[in-house]
């Protein structure tokens, strides 16, 4: 249903702009070119932080460093009743969806969708944000060097989704 609709709006919506710059005469390529050479601009500025913090994730992956952090936050799970497979997700989710997706679908393809772990693992990813990512690449944008209340704001906002996802994927 909704590609359907995305399939019917997004033309239609074009031909109105079209229509519109036809019918006043007004150039609407110009503006459209200056648009995306704006665009391209922006992801030359942000891509050396985006493939600085993707190598990082994928270092902290495959030293073991992961596993080593999951092994140390096992006893604070069980006391909250986390499933172990499911402290890799929340763990990635701060630095990587992309991270936190691949464990997530580990998930499914061991315990399955309709687990504990897997349910829970989906509520939580779509509870929480990436905030080192987020942080990391709008402030290095802008040119915002200090994040402490922002940091310790999202980081407790992570922490709220992620304790009430727990909460709720138990009923």
């Amino acid at each position: 249903m909704i590609t359907f609709l995305a399939n019917l709006v997004i033309p239609l919506f074009i031909f109105t702009l079209v229509l519109y710059g036809t019918l006043k005469r007004k150039d609407i390529y110009t503006p459209f070119l200056e648009g995306v050479m704006d665009g391209f601009k922006i992801v030359l500025e942000i891509a050396p932080t985006l493939i600085a913090l993707f190598f990082a994730i994928q270092i902290f992956r495959s030293s073991g460093a992961l596993d080593l952090i999951v092994r140390f936050l096992t006893p604070m799970g069980k006391l909250l009743k986390i499933p172990k497979e499911v402290l890799p997700v929340i763990f990635a989710k701060l630095f990587s969806s992309s991270a936190a997706t691949g464990f997530l679908l580990d998930i499914y393809k061991t315990s399955g969708p309709d687990s504990l772990a897997g349910f829970m693992s989906s509520v939580i990813l779509s509870s929480t944000e990436t905030c080192f990512y987020t942080l990391s690449v709008y402030y290095s944008v802008v040119g915002i060097e200090k994040i402490r209340y922002t940091l310790t704001g999202a980081l407790l906002a992570v922490f709220v989704g992620t304790f009430i996802s727990v909460f709720i994927s138990y009923f």
